[in-house]
C-alpha cells in the first residue's frame, strides 16, 4: 500500500436529537456531529408510527363520511 494517500480515520461522538450519543468512525473532518433520528427513536425501530402528518387527512375523512 501506497503512503499518505488514504484519509484519516478516527472516532467522531454523534449526538441525535432526542440526547442519545454514540461514538462512530468517520473519515470526514470534525470531532462532532448531530444528526435528526438515531435508532432509538426512529419509528422503524421503535415500532411507533407517528400519524402527525396524517392527521388532518384522517378528521376530514371522518367529517366528510360521518353523515
Amino acid at each position: 500500500m501506497k503512503p499518505e494517500i488514504h484519509p484519516d480515520y478516527h472516532e467522531v461522538e454523534i449526538e441525535c436529537a432526542c440526547g442519545e450519543k454514540f461514538l462512530n468512525g468517520t473519515t470526514k473532518k470534525g470531532d462532532k456531529y448531530n444528526v435528526d433520528v438515531c435508532n432509538k427513536c426512529h419509528p422503524f425501530y421503535t415500532k411507533k408510527i407517528k400519524h402527525e402528518a396524517a392527521g388532518g387527512r384522517i378528521d376530514k375523512f371522518n367529517k366528510r363520511y360521518a353523515k
